[in-house]
Parts: structure tokens; sequence; C-alpha cells
């Protein structure tokens, strides 16, 4: 069975740091690109981010590059989001997501980031 399990959410002051994780299991994770997914309250799903089955590639929402950054532990089956210069706009769920040609097939169960003073 495939799982993902994301931790490391939280309440943060804007300009803060998290650091997002996302534990895989029931797959061979690094056959795999994965991607962070958020939902803020009210809008639609977007993309955060996405990395390569073997992290040499990256790709970033214009409004998170060179605030977030994406990674993966292929020997540890995680995946990570660290997210720096945090906004009130950032605050949203966030889930990660296996990709299968363009397209996600399973998610987790999400982790909420809430960026408030």
């Amino acid at each position: 069975e495939v799982q993902l399990v994301e931790s490391g959410g939280g309440l943060v002051q804007p300009g803060g740091s998290l650091r997002l994780s996302c534990a895989a299991s029931g797959f061979t994770f690094g056959d795999y690109a994965m991607s962070w997914v958020r939902q803020a309250p009210g809008k639609g799903l977007e993309t955060v981010s996405t990395i390569s089955w073997n992290g040499g590639s990256t790709f970033y929402a214009e409004s998170m590059k060179g605030r977030f950054t994406i990674s993966r532990d292929n020997a540890k089956s995680t995946l990570y989001l660290q997210m720096n210069s945090l906004r009130s706009e950032d605050t949203a769920m966030y889930f990660c997501a296996r990709v299968v040609h363009t397209m996600y097939d399973y998610w987790g169960q999400g982790t909420q980031v809430t960026v408030s003073s």
C-alpha cells in the first residue's frame, strides 16, 4: 500500500522558516518524481515544487523561487521542502504527491502551515 505522510508544519511568524518532510512507503521511492502541492483557504490546488526521481531536476512556482528548496533522500524514502522567508500568503495545507506522467496519483494527508504574527 502506497503511503505518503507529511510532517513539519506549524505556526511561524512572517520571515521565518519551516522544513516539511514526507515519508514514503509501499513503493520504490527512487523510481518516481515527487511534488509538493498546497491549498490555501478558499483557493485551488497549486503546485509548489517538483523534483525528478534522482534530484537532478527541480521546478518551482514563480513565487517560491529563491525561498523554497525541494530535496529528497532516496535511501530514506523521504521528500523535503525547506521554506524560508515565509509570507502570510504561504499559509496553506501542504501535500506531497507522487508524480506519474505529469499527474499526481497518490497524495498524503497534508500538513498545515500558518504564517502569522
